[in-house]
């Protein structure tokens, strides 16, 4: 039991001090620990936490302390963080359409949209919702982009197949 204990400890002090999602294969490693004994112990921990301000978050292939969700204001207020303003409405519709369709080229989005969209395309980038994927291997060779891990904690996902379904529309 101690040793589980202090599984506990050295996976909120890692989590914690990493300030950032951590792989799950690298967390088990380190810990010389399999996956699901990894996943039972963040179980516990997020049940100790559950009257606390504090989650672990899983996040597809890795794990992230948080603060929870209500503590929000609070936290920007004391930090006085100004830069919170919401997406635009070209900024919602490229992020669903990398979102859904992922990897896709400025191209593809712009292909979709009718308008150019490398501006909005850039400042998802900048606010890390968005990042590149590579370069398809396509004549020119375009940057591909995709969602980032910030992307799946903002819209409260664990992975992009939590992502609601298109209704299919009624063919006539």
């Amino acid at each position: 039991m101690a040793k589980l204990a202090q599984l506990e400890k050295n996976i909120q002090a890692i989590l914690f001090a990493a300030g950032e999602p951590y792989e799950k294969e690298r967390l088990a490693q380190l810990l010389d620990i399999d996956k699901e004994t990894l996943w039972n112990l963040v179980e516990r921990i997020n049940e100790l936490y559950k009257k606390t301000a504090f989650v672990i978050l899983d996040l597809d292939q890795c794990y992230q302390m948080v603060t929870r969700a209500e503590y929000a204001n609070i936290i920007r207020e004391a930090l006085q963080i100004k830069n919170n303003t919401p997406l635009s409405q070209a900024a919602l519709e490229v992020l669903a359409i990398i979102a859904y369709n992922q990897p896709v080229t400025k191209s593809f989005i712009e292909q979709v949209r009718g308008v150019d969209s490398g501006s909005v395309v850039n400042a998802l980038v900048s606010k890390g919702l968005v990042e590149e994927q590579g370069r398809l291997e396509i004549p020119g060779r375009p940057i591909s982009y995709g969602t980032t891990e910030h992307f799946l904690r903002c819209f409260g996902m664990k992975n992009i197949e939590a992502l609601p379904k298109i209704p299919q529309q009624a063919e006539n």
